[in-house]
């Protein structure tokens, strides 16, 4: 019989039922720019949030506690941020819409399919582009891209851009000077 491991979410349940609510009522029917309002209700239950951080009013999150986004990053409308084990998003970092950060699974080699997590780190200045599933235990290292409607089962390394389901790497990111 599946059992919840003792502390899994982390915190009470009382705590875990009341960022739900707070998530699906101010927090989802905050207008667009209130940036700094949504910050602030992630703190307030836990999360680590830098500077200028950029999150749309769709973004959910399970447990906020789990959470940590460095500076001037962009979580854009309708990530899914399961966050059972920590996820960890860079500074200028971009996680683009729809996408899905993964850090829960069962373990299928038992009979009563145990819950198990493992982190999801998004390195600094990397993109997560739209549509995107990442797995339990990735990182995306720093620079790295991952295009739109991929599968990310395994790292995908430093400037390097991975696409497809699973996501392969199939260059290295080429960066130019900006354009006075």
């Amino acid at each position: 019989m599946f059992k919840l491991p003792k502390g899994f979410r982390g915190r009470n349940a009382l705590v875990c039922q009341l960022w739900w609510i707070v998530q699906d009522t101010i927090f989802r029917m905050s207008p667009q720019s209130a940036y700094g309002f949504r910050r602030w209700l992630l703190t307030l239950f836990g999360a680590k949030i830098g500077k200028k951080v950029i999150i749309r009013p769709t973004v959910r999150t399970t447990y906020p506690w789990n959470l940590t986004i460095g500076d001037y990053s962009w979580v854009g409308d309708d990530v899914h941020l399961y966050t059972l084990g920590e996820i960890v998003i860079g500074s200028n970092a971009v996680v683009s819409q729809s996408s899905y950060l993964c850090t829960g699974s069962h373990d299928a080699s038992q009979i009563d399919f145990p819950n198990i997590t493992k982190p999801v780190t998004i390195s600094d200045q990397a993109w997560v582009c739209a549509d995107v599933f990442i797995m339990p235990g990735v990182t995306i290292g720093v620079g790295a891209i991952v295009a739109a409607r991929s599968t990310v089962t395994a790292d995908v390394p430093a400037m390097m851009v991975a696409i497809g389901n699973p996501a392969k790497i199939v260059r290295r990111r080429s960066i130019r000077a900006n354009s006075p």
